[in-house]
């Protein structure tokens, strides 16, 4: 009669009872992004696409606007409302937006939709792919995370006396997502593959900073005021655990509020312009550049080993460690290419 140790879903109750206790209510709107790619003869899938398209471009040029159709109506014939869809930056590339809802029934969300993503996609004799980097050279696949913290049925984030329109709860709460960032990037950003999106120059933040207008940071504060006031965490990608992630954004931002943590001064210029010594003056904190920088932050973390308990927290760091492993000891087509016919 009791939860199994290991269960993501709980250790996501369990922080959302301490938010309750707090007296607040989390919400949470995700931005899933994924590829449309051809499949073999065998229907294995490849990263092939024939069409050329880039960000908001419409039919004909976007190939894959009648499998996004089908996916949103299927997906609001099963209770999502569909806020927006388009076709994203890069070429085969969408992103299909679905109102926020608390942190558990999104969580629970974004499971079912990726699986009617994925079914629905083959049945356009496509595969839908949510690989943060499939290809290199473009812009990889996050999953933006909207937040918001909400008490006796009001968006506690918005304040129209702040001259961003922000409040002092929503400044705490982001400096402790930015606190935490590094701790839990390897729940964030959960694949050796995470890390080739997390880059200079493709839209996915390298740094730990924060912006009211400019998307390479971390966080985003979206021009939206009122109830629509929102914090945008742009480092998650959809290969995340959706309730560790959820657990982890939710609790590293309570932490924020009770230790009230600020975030220093907002960037308004382009982070991946700026150089390293600007950033170092600035006191901006870069995010791991691979997986086994994560790894060995996360084993560190005595904050996150205690928010995840023991049983997930080691099992986590077994299979990570292992997935490393197996990656240094692969021989990539990129070593083949650069060195088979130098050496």
């Amino acid at each position: 009669g009791l939860p199994f140790a290991g269960d993501p879903r709980n250790v996501l109750k369990r922080v959302m009872v301490e938010c309750q206790k707090m007296g607040y209510k989390f919400n949470v709107g995700p931005e899933c992004e994924f590829f449309l790619f051809h499949t073999d003869e065998e229907g294995r899938p490849t990263t092939v696409s024939h069409e050329k398209a880039g960000y908001f471009d419409v039919a004909p040029l976007d190939l894959g606007e009648s499998a996004r159709r089908d996916m949103i109506l299927n997906l609001e014939d099963m209770g999502f409302e569909i806020e927006a869809s388009h076709h994203e930056v890069a070429p085969a590339q969408h992103e299909i937006d679905f109102k926020y809802d608390n942190a558990l029934r999104t969580a629970d969300n974004i499971l079912t939709f990726k699986f009617i993503v994925k079914y629905i996609a083959k049945r356009h004799g496509l595969y839908a792919s949510f690989m943060p980097k499939p290809i290199t050279g473009v812009d990889g696949s996050g999953m933006h995370l909207n937040m918001s913290l909400w008490k006796n049925g009001k968006n506690i984030f918005a304040d129209s006396k702040n001259n961003l329109g922000i409040s002092e709860e929503a400044f705490h709460f982001m400096a402790g997502v930015m606190e935490h960032a590094n701790e839990m990037c390897l729940i964030t950003n959960p694949l050796v593959n995470s890390y080739k999106r997390i880059v200079p120059g493709y839209e996915a933040p390298v740094d730990v900073s924060w912006s009211p207008s400019n998307r390479s940071p971390l966080i985003r504060v979206p021009a939206a005021r009122g109830s629509g006031t929102r914090l945008e965490f742009r480092s998650p990608d959809s290969a995340a655990n959706p309730y560790l992630a959820l657990a982890v954004s939710l609790a590293a931002g309570l932490d924020g509020i009770t230790r009230k943590l600020t975030p220093g001064k907002g960037s308004m210029k382009n982070q991946y312009e700026m150089a390293e010594g600007e950033k170092q003056e600035a006191g901006i904190n870069t995010l791991p550049r691979d997986m086994k920088e994560a790894l060995e932050i996360f084993k560190q973390s005595t904050y996150m080993k205690e928010l995840l308990g023991d049983h997930i927290f080691n099992k986590y760091v077994e299979a990570k460690s292992a997935e490393w492993e197996s990656y240094q000891k692969f021989v990539s087509q990129w070593e083949v290419d650069r060195y088979l016919y130098k050496i």
